[in-house]
């Protein structure tokens, strides 16, 4: 499904140019451009995994070196996606009030910045960890800016599938970090992170599809019924509650990882199944809830990389 780009209003809606602006304000302006609540999601899949891979406490100095260059190469992402979607950013209305629709930051400013960050955080990498970790975060930043932002998401409804791959690196790059390779365990996570993201963001995108139908971008909820967006909520929650627990036969965790596992499965798969009984019964509003599975998701993904991380403990 092809979709055309939208215009939007001009950049700069509040009149006055960046230039302007109170320093301090400024600041948090391009702080706002890194998306640091992402990121704080992606810092929890990846310091974990670093435990597991230790099989303990793996250094803090290169935990710390770790989550810095991690949060320099999403945040580079990041600005770069929002350069990206200025155009529709400023009609919807969750995004009205990011910095380059306010006219906080320019989109030239924007574009410097997240190339800057790019390359910072992949020369970081390289030289204070290690170059596949270096070569895991820069392939993650390309994918989250050009085969996601670029070509899927305004095209098909499986861009928030494939389009998680990058938000799925983090376990990789962990991994990497403590052991200078990638292993099944590694990998194994990296999959449960690919198939939690379309049950965590359609939800939300239940929740805002009239956002996503303004700008002509194809969300599953926006040419799906929430009958069959619940429906495929629950076939990728099975897959994913079903992923999570191959790490245990596999020899990699124990068993507090696998009760905390089935525990946090459980629940999940039993919110997900509760959205689809309201969605096939007709259920809509309000009284859809579609928000507790997304706010669960949350939840469930923090417990199940805690578990990962104090697991090599209790072994």
């Amino acid at each position: 499904m092809c979709v055309t780009a939208v215009e939007s209003r001009p950049a700069g809606v509040l009149g006055t140019s960046p230039g302007h602006r109170p320093f301090g304000t400024r600041v948090m302006a391009f702080v706002a451009l890194t998306k640091p609540r992402i990121i704080e999601l992606l810092l929890i899949t990846t310091v974990p995994v670093m435990f597991l891979a230790e099989q303990g406490v793996p250094s803090l100095w290169l935990v710390l070196v770790t989550c810095v260059g991690g949060y320099l190469s999403a945040g580079g992402a990041n600005a770069l996606n929002m350069y990206i979607d200025r155009d529709i950013d400023a009609l919807m209305d969750r995004t009205s009030q990011r910095p380059l629709v306010t006219g906080m930051v320019s989109p030239r400013e924007c574009l410097v910045f997240g190339i800057t960050l790019g390359v910072v955080s992949t020369l970081f990498f390289g030289l204070l960890v290690n170059w596949l970790s270096a070569a895991l975060s820069l392939g993650a930043l390309l994918f989250y800016v050009v085969v996601y932002t670029m070509l899927l998401k305004r095209r098909t409804t499986q861009n928030i599938v494939w389009g998680g791959i990058a938000g799925c690196m983090p376990v990789l790059i962990g991994w990497s970090a403590v052991r200078n390779e990638v292993s099944w365990a590694a990998v194994i996570l990296f999959l449960v992170i690919f198939f939690w993201t379309p049950p965590h963001y359609w939800p939300l995108s239940m929740k805002v599809a009239d956002d996503y139908a303004r700008v002509g971008v194809p969300m599953l909820p926006v040419v799906a019924g929430n009958k069959v967006v619940a429906r495929q909520i629950v076939l990728y929650s099975w897959v994913m509650v079903g992923v999570s627990l191959l790490l245990t036969p596999l020899g990699y965790t124990g068993w507090f990882y696998t009760a905390v596992a089935l525990v946090a499965g459980g629940w999940w798969l039993w919110e997900a199944h509760a959205l689809h009984a309201r969605a096939k019964a007709g259920v809509t509003g309000a009284k859809l809830k579609e928000m507790r599975l997304f706010h669960w998701s949350i939840t469930y993904v923090s417990l199940l990389f805690v578990a990962v991380a104090v697991d090599p403990f209790l072994r």
